[in-house]
């Protein structure tokens, strides 16, 4: 590693306050050589240590300069003729903790021109800064902050501050700037990749909405196998797009139990299962439409509002409802007769 030279002493000083420390820092440029990618930074990790891997530095550098923003980094800093924010780095090792990002579009410039892009603006923080605040730090920028993170990078941030660290789910909570279930949520999906040892970033929002669904919760529990299954469905791409997943599967799981077997079985695959289920009327519109205006009808809100309504419009109310229940009436009997005949 390259250290810094003379000519890089030129500094300003300050502070950075991180979870109510005020954390002294230094503002200077350094050698982009010198400077080191972060192996722990949720990004990184998500990208080159799902597998346990460690990588080193020439690993990182190359699946950053791969990835698309990266490649747009450069455009904006070649505009801009250099950084707008400086990089945040730790002291002594001169571990980039924040931009990493931007540290590999500098090493692509300064392949192309050393004498220009060869230095980078950093603030430096102490060397013995304290894990939690350098954890702090990156909750306020990418979870709390402008800058983004996706969905996969930051339940692993929220995972390892709540598992590694063992800070309590409210302090993470706090910390981030999310609701304390949004942050369980987060954290059970990502267990639930490591327990299955899928920690494929591009499957994460098929296993959110697998947990987010109340339809789904219910075969989850008592259904034997059921979680293996959908993982194997997941990563053999069966499910086409995560949506499907989140609007079809939950109405297999709601219909006869017959039907979810044989999809399980492989008599059925999931297109198969999903239209069976809707014949069956787990997706009936008829009958949707009916569940919801029977829960309008239940409210509280709907009784206040026809009782309030001026005497006019309660008159025409009045009218509509017996209509209703005359249709109501004669539909119901309608039906009673089939139900009849095919028995």
């Amino acid at each position: 590693m390259d250290k810094p030279t003379k000519a890089e002493t030129r500094e300003l000083t300050g502070t950075l306050r991180l979870r109510g420390v005020d954390v002294a820092t230094t503002t200077r440029d350094i050698t982009y050589t010198a400077l080191q990618f972060y192996v722990d930074n949720p990004r990184i990790y998500s990208l080159v240590r799902g597998d346990g891997h460690s990588p080193n530095q020439t690993e990182i550098l190359k699946r950053l300069q791969g990835l698309e923003h990266v490649r747009e980094l450069v455009q904006d800093i070649q505009t801009n003729g250099g950084l707008i924010d400086p990089l945040i780095v730790r002291d002594g090792d001169f571990v980039v903790l924040e931009g990493n990002s931007r540290l590999a579009a500098y090493h692509y410039l300064a392949g192309q021109d050393q004498s220009r892009w060869g230095k980078v603006r950093c603030t430096l923080l102490p060397a013995d800064i304290d894990e939690k605040l350098v954890y702090a730090l990156l909750a306020q920028y990418h979870v709390k902050g402008k800058k983004d993170w996706a969905p996969y990078e930051k339940a692993g941030f929220v995972y390892r501050r709540f598992k590694d660290q063992q800070v309590d789910l409210p302090v993470v909570a706090t910390e981030i700037g999310l609701t304390k279930d949004e942050v369980k949520h987060l954290i059970a999906v990502y267990q639930f990749m490591i327990d299955h040892d899928d920690q494929d970033r591009e499957h994460w929002s098929y296993y959110d909405e697998l947990l987010k669904s109340r339809k789904i919760k219910k075969a989850r529990e008592e259904v034997p196998g059921f979680d293996d299954f959908v993982v194997g469905e997941v990563q053999a791409g069966r499910f086409g797009k995560a949506m499907d997943l989140r609007d079809k599967l939950p109405t297999i799981c709601a219909a006869n139990p017959k039907i979810l077997k044989r999809y399980m079985a492989g008599t059925w695959d999931f297109a198969e299962a999903h239209e069976a289920a809707v014949t069956a009327g787990g997706e009936n519109h008829a009958l949707n439409k009916l569940k919801r205006f029977r829960n309008w009808l239940a409210a509280a809100s709907t009784e206040d509002d026809l009782v309030e309504a001026p005497k006019a419009i309660r008159d025409s109310i009045q009218y509509e409802l017996k209509e209703i229940e005359k249709k109501a009436k004669k539909l119901k009997d309608t039906l009673e007769q089939k139900k009849n005949t095919i028995g």
